[in-house]
């Protein structure tokens, strides 16, 4: 019973986290003499609770939604050292325990909802009121964060919005799992109370705690991903009332309606939100410049510095991030990582090629494309994303020194892709460069203090462009005028008609974001996605669009192989010697040439479900519930009597893979 149990907040717990969570309690009387209802009456208390949270629920460099430059490994953008089970179809499998099927920020939040909101709605709270409105939102905004990494990774969730009692029955009931449709419509609710508390002008002013405009491109996310996900996968069990829907085989689920009345009416009313919440960011937020300026220190290139700098409150674009501070000994590894190999992470061929030419055209589309012989090649005349952002031997690391660069690799070496350790490898031979900071004071081991973007308003700019296309099926001026202050600060020609006309979708199939349903889609709608790949690159996005997208249906029947820089057969071969470039079953250090001339590093050996390539069934697309769930919300030894319900092609029992769907 301790999983459903772990809902329940210790009124102890409670005491701790708020003396524990701000220097002003620490002179207050003991422990042993504080009741938890002296707590949550006074304005400084409610604004340390609400900041003790940030940490287990939004990204930090160290945290659980790992937001440093690598989150977005074993993708078509970029690849770890370790392949992913969840490209084998019947590897991944049914936890016994455990797995993300949990409530612990959930019942911390609604705890303080369930205890503050009364007590400020009667004026009984003391301090600043602004500021109590203020840490009041900081808390729904987080619970709708909470949940929609729930709605991303289970789809339909149980929506609990008080402290539970200690009653095994209540529990259980609070089991059952609402249609994800109605969790992002929870999630929605949940921001928009957000909305009208926040300020955009909150309790500090360096952008470290959440404000209104964090709302609302919170809201344009959801919305978007919601909006997107019934779009691709109505008609499938993975929505509410789709044939095979595991929730219509409970009572309380059986006879489920769509607030709008259809999941036609849903996919409107989802895709408006993410069109009106987004456009309210973007037209109060400018983009920073980019002068395309690389090796330089300070803010000599805004753009560049904006994901690496110690202080990111400078920046227009930056709605919230979370500083780090040496001093107080909250420090992190990111500018080691992205001044070396990015910790075993490189980009894949797919990500580098789907770069466009600085000409605004595709690389097969523009003569002046120099091919892929050098790394140098790659970059010639390419979109200035690329430009700053990947690596390329010879390039500095460090223009200024400093005692604590212990960790320091002054000039980017030859990609050392024969390493088997995760902090030496270069797994694809291509390596990122955002995050990177010059200044050698961050270089020492875990003692980074950069600071971690968690939100920039670019994203609000593309969720516009991306939510109203879908919706209309064309663009309007603003979606138009958004695209081209991307374009403009990308330096790549702004005539995004050009690039349209010259997409030939046959030759984009190795972008898993060229197909829906395992469709490919048309060139517009593609270079929309595109647009936000190489914008959003490295900040973890893809594998969340691309679940949206239904877009990995393709590797259900053709295997998917990912694939780094041109090894063979090219200027690179020669930066090896021989005994760096084995091949074979015996002592593989690098892919087969007869594979093809790029480096496959997940095509080492032949005896590895690796090698076959990433491949792909429905159920995926969803995380399965783990078993002692079940076990604990059933009785008699009979699961179908639990009010939870496994998601569709998953089994109730742990150690299996899910089934097609």
């Amino acid at each position: 019973m301790k999983t459903l149990k772990t809902y329940l907040f210790s009124i102890t717990s409670i005491v701790v986290l708020l003396v524990t969570s701000c220097n002003d309690f620490l002179d207050r009387e003991p422990l042993s003499d504080i009741s938890p209802d002296q707590y949550l009456w006074e304005e400084e208390q409610l604004g340390a609770y609400a900041i003790n949270q940030y940490d287990a629920i939004l990204p930090t460099h160290t945290g659980r939604t790992f937001g440093t430059f690598g989150i977005d490994a074993v993708s078509d953008n970029m690849t770890g050292m370790s392949f992913d089970a969840k490209y084998v179809p019947g590897e991944w499998r049914v936890p016994a325990s455990g797995g993300e099927w949990n409530f612990d920020n959930i019942r911390k939040i609604n705890y303080f909802l369930h205890t503050v909101v009364p007590r400020w709605k009667e004026g009984l709270i003391s301090g600043n009121a602004n500021y109590i409105e203020h840490y009041i939102g900081e808390m729904y905004f987080l619970r709708a964060y909470e949940y929609f990494y729930r709605l991303h990774t289970f789809g339909d969730f149980p929506i609990i919005r008080e402290p539970l009692p200690d009653i095994m029955e209540t529990l259980v009931e609070s089991s059952k799992r609402d249609p994800h449709t109605e969790v992002a419509r929870f999630i929605i609710s949940d921001l928009d109370s957000a909305i009208m508390l926040l300020r955009n002008s909150g309790p500090n002013e360096n952008k470290t705690r959440i404000s209104q405009n964090s709302a609302y491109l919170l809201k344009s996310r959801v919305a978007l991903y919601e909006g997107t996900w019934l779009k691709y996968f109505k008609g499938t069990a993975l929505v509410p009332n789709g044939p095979g829907w595991p929730g219509a085989d409970k009572d309380y689920n059986a006879n489920y309606q769509f607030p709008s009345g259809s999941i036609d009416g849903e996919i409107e009313y989802f895709l408006n939100q993410a069109i009106d919440a987004s456009k309210i960011v973007a037209e109060a937020v400018a983009l920073v410049e980019n002068n395309g300026i690389i090796e330089a220190l300070d803010n000599t290139n805004p753009y560049f510095n904006m994901f690496s700098n110690e202080d990111m409150n400078i920046y227009s674009e930056v709605l919230l991030w979370r500083q780090y501070s040496k001093s107080q000994g909250v420090t992190h590894n990111v500018p080691v990582y992205a001044g070396g190999n990015n910790d075993g992470v490189g980009l894949t061929r797919s990500l580098v090629e789907s770069f466009l030419m600085a000409s605004g055209l595709p690389i097969y589309a523009d003569g002046n494309y120099r091919g892929d012989n050098s790394i140098s090649d790659v970059k010639e005349g390419r979109d200035g994303r690329l430009v700053l952002f990947l690596k390329e031997p010879g390039q500095k690391n460090i223009l200024r020194e400093h005692s604590d660069g212990t960790h320091a690799i002054p000039v980017e070496p030859v990609p050392a892709i024969d390493r088997s350790v995760h902090s030496e490898k270069y797994t694809s031979g291509y390596t990122i460069r955002k995050g990177l900071n010059y200044d050698a004071k961050h270089f020492g081991n875990g003692l980074g203090y950069t600071g971690c973007l968690i939100f920039r308003a670019t994203e609000a700019y593309l969720n516009y462009i991306e939510a109203y296309y879908e919706k209309n099926g064309v663009l309007d001026e603003t979606a138009e005028r958004y695209w081209r202050a991307i374009r403009n600060r990308a330096k790549v020609d702004n005539n995004f008609g050009a690039t349209i006309a010259a997409t030939d979708m046959s030759k984009e199939t190795k972008d898993w974001g060229a197909y829906s349903a395992g469709q490919l889609i048309d060139p517009t709608l593609y270079n929309i996605r595109r647009e936000r790949r190489c914008e959003l690159m490295a900040e973890g996005f893809r594998h969340m669009d691309l679940k949206r997208w239904r877009a990995l249906d393709q590797m259900i029947t053709t295997p998917y192989h990912i694939e780094g820089f041109k090894l063979w057969n090219s200027d690179m071969t020669s930066w090896y010697t021989s005994e760096q470039l084995q091949y074979g079953d015996a002592t593989p250090i690098v892919s087969n040439p007869v594979l093809g001339d790029y480096l496959r590093p997940y095509a080492l050996s032949s005896t590895t479900h690796s090698y076959q390539g990433c491949r792909w069934t429905l159920a995926h697309y969803l995380t399965p519930i783990a078993m002692e769930h079940f076990v604990i919300t059933s009785s008699g030894g009979d699961y179908a009597n639990s009010p939870i319900y496994q998601n569709p092609g998953w089994p109730i029992q742990s150690g299996l893979g899910a089934t097609d769907l």
